[in-house]
């Protein structure tokens, strides 16, 4: 709070309104409506505000609590859920971005947890820092990383919440708490995939490490040659990852190590030019008319995507890779030991989809990472080594193809291999479900019926996969773009 600002309990209702007032989203504003980065989810809250300080969240909660209004805080948006949607208050995190403090000795940074990655990358490379492990993408932000357990790939790496050292909470009572390991644990533990309901992420502590360049090979190989020494395969880099192609019976494997090579930027051209970006799409829009176009475009982006390359470059430009276009994509996160098992399972039904003359035509590729077990307890790799497999349906020019009943068959295949939905991701698990595969379920709930006695801070997905909640507004479609 600002040495001049009053105690937010203490404002009159005019006061409190003159403050909120310049942070408040004109209504006929575009960003008073909230749509995630796939369009695949929207919403539009009671109000949406854009706290510029701590001071102006405490604001926001305030009047969330007198009006008894739920409250959700959002980043980017780039969860492809529900998971930022709410029929109450949003709090947008974007203009909360600020560098707190480097410790070059510690190796450790303390942001504001709504800047987004590419920011804090820049901010650590100024100080010789870097994050030790990247998902994809660096759009999010660091509240929306710590919050969904975001993970990379590497089987010595786990999620990249585990490498948070503290974090600084704004309750729903208004209380700004810290916490640790060593302080207010259970309230920690569970907000390191606490899905926006322990608290406002005010700052977060993440430990970090010296500034490292990362040497990348790529190369083709098939699908029964990679499964079958998948151990080795996943165990032959530092970071390794998987892009499948199954309709050309190909895997893509990424390998990439430390180094202290000179950068040498590298990328298959073809895959990543203007022509194959507006090709690939234009095929994909096609598609949506002629399913079995499909089969044709996958094995096309497999051929542009074929040739071996080498890349030497900053940390992040390796672990980053372009998702191209908007886009549906569920992931799930299975018991290492089953990975074989299971990729094996989920060609057999892709085989079947291919030779039934009206079965589905997905598009492609199917990634797989690695990470290692953790002691996080909602992460999906608690307590075991995990293989992350995701599959997608890319959205050409923005416009929706049909996906539910290839999600449905995936993520049953997947389920029947011990599998963990990824916490950003949409999904069917119910508190039951989700009971049986997190030992520490039951805390995370009295952890969240601690801190949050009103439910402030829960949303439809919170009240549907965490409490079992099924009213006309906790639906799975209630935010859905298209019903």
């Amino acid at each position: 709070m600002a040495p001049d600002a009053p105690p937010v309990a203490s404002l009159p209702r005019p006061a409190l309104d003159a403050r909120l007032a310049p942070i408040t989203v004109p209504a006929g504003s575009p960003r008073a409506r909230f749509v995630n980065w796939g369009r695949s989810y929207t919403c539009a809250p009671l109000a949406v505000f854009e706290p510029r300080t701590e001071y102006e969240c405490e604001l926001v909660l305030e009047l969330a609590r007198r009006e008894r209004r739920p409250v959700r805080a959002a980043g980017v948006g780039h969860s492809p859920s529900d998971l930022a949607c709410t029929d109450g208050y949003m709090l947008r995190t974007e203009k909360l971005s600020r560098v707190i403090e480097v410790d070059t000795e510690k190796q450790t940074v303390t942001a504001q947890g709504g800047i987004t990655l590419h920011a804090l990358h820049a901010a650590l490379a100024a100080h010789g820092l870097a994050m030790s492990n990247l998902g994809s993408i660096s759009d999010q932000t660091l509240a929306g990383m710590v919050t969904t357990a975001t993970h990379g790939s590497g089987l010595a790496f786990p999620v990249l919440s585990t490498y948070v050292r503290a974090l600084v909470l704004l309750l729903p009572s208004g209380a700004r708490v810290v916490c640790s390991e060593a302080e207010r644990a259970d309230l920690f533990r569970a907000s390191l995939c606490g899905l926006g309901s322990t608290g406002v992420i005010l700052r977060a502590t993440l430990q970090c490490e010296r500034a490292f360049r990362l040497r990348e090979r790529q190369e083709t190989r098939p699908f029964d040659d990679v499964v079958a020494e998948l151990d080795a395969v996943a165990r032959s880099a530092e970071h390794v990852r998987l892009w499948w192609f199954p309709q050309a019976d190909a895997v893509r494997v990424a390998r990439a190590d430390r180094t202290a090579e000179p950068p040498r930027p590298a990328a298959t051209w073809l895959w990543h030019s203007l022509l194959g970006y507006h090709l690939l799409q234009l095929l994909f829009f096609l598609g949506r008319f002629t399913p079995a176009l499909n089969p044709h475009t996958a094995r096309f982006g497999a051929w542009l995507d074929s040739a071996p390359t080498v890349a030497v470059d900053d940390s992040h430009k390796i672990f980053n890779v372009d998702c191209k276009y908007p886009q549906f994509t569920t992931e799930w996160a299975v018991p290492y030991a089953r990975a074989g098992a299971c990729l094996r399972a989920l060609r057999a039904w892709l085989d079947e989809e291919h030779a039934d003359p009206r079965g589905l035509r997905p598009h492609f590729p199917i990634e797989v990472r690695f990470t290692a077990p953790d002691d996080v307890w909602m992460s999906p790799s608690a307590g075991q080594a995990t293989c992350w497999i995701g599959i997608i349906q890319y959205k050409p020019y923005g416009l929706n193809v049909p996906y539910r009943a290839l999600f449905a068959r995936f993520e049953a295949i997947l389920a029947a291999h011990g599998g963990r939905p990824h916490w950003a991701k949409a999904h069917g698990l119910r508190p039951a479900q989700l009971r049986a595969l997190y030992p520490r379920f039951d805390d995370f709930v009295r952890v969240l019926r601690d801190v949050d006695p009103d439910g402030m801070l829960r949303n439809a997905y919170v009240r549907r996969h965490v409490f079992g909640e099924e009213g006309p507004r906790d639906g799975e479609r209630v935010f859905k773009a298209r019903p």
